[in-house]
C-alpha cells in the first residue's frame, strides 16, 4: 500500500472511530505501521536526506526538473525560480497527482526548513526522485540563482 493512501485511510478510520465512539485499536495499529514506514525510509535514505546545493545544479538541468515552490501563494507571486509551480508545503501529498515520479523534482521554500518537511513527506510516500534545495530560495538567490553552478565551477582561484 502506498504511504499517501495509507495516511488517507488512517485518518479517515480514526475520524470515523472517534465519531462512532469506537475503539482506537485500529488507529494505534495504523500509527505503528506509519512509524515503521518512516523508520524504513530513514534506514535507507542517502546522507543529507535528498538535499542539493544551488552550486550542484547546472543551468540547463532546471529545464529537466519539476520545480515546486512550497511557499505560500503571496511569496510565490513576489518572486520564484523560473518555471516553478506553487504547491504550499502542507499540500504536497494532497496535490501529489501533479508531481511526477519519472523525472527529477526540486522542492524549495525560503530557507529550506518547510520544503524539507514537504520533501520528507513525498519521499516517505514513494517519490525517490525528490531533492530539497539546501538553503532554499534565499540561498539560491544569494549564490547567483540559475548561474550558481557556473559561478562555483568557473570562479578564478587566487
Amino acid at each position: 500500500m502506498n504511504t499517501s493512501r495509507f495516511f488517507r485511510i488512517f485518518f479517515t478510520a480514526t475520524a470515523v472511530s472517534l465519531l462512532l465512539g469506537g475503539s482506537l485499536a485500529w488507529a494505534n495499529d495504523a500509527k505503528v505501521k506509519a512509524t515503521d514506514e518512516m523508520a524504513g525510509y530513514l534506514e535507507f535514505v542517502d546522507y543529507g536526506g535528498g538535499t542539493i546545493f544551488p552550486e550542484q545544479i547546472p543551468k540547463d538541468a532546471y529545464a529537466q526538473m519539476v520545480i515546486i515552490d512550497t511557499r505560500d501563494a503571496r511569496q510565490f507571486g513576489q518572486d520564484h525560480i523560473p518555471g516553478a509551480i506553487n504547491i504550499e508545503w502542507r499540500q504536497v501529498l494532497a496535490q501529489s497527482g501533479r508531481i511526477p515520479k519519472n523525472q527529477p523534482v526540486l522542492v524549495y521554500c525560503n530557507s529550506g526548513s518547510l520544503s524539507a518537511q514537504a520533501g520528507f513527506a513525498l519521499r516517505v510516500a514513494g517519490w525517490d526522485n525528490v531533492r530539497i534545495l539546501q538553503g532554499g530560495y534565499l540561498e539560491w538567490k544569494a549564490k547567483g540563482g540559475m548561474e550558481a553552478y557556473s559561478k562555483a565551477v568557473f570562479t578564478p582561484k587566487h
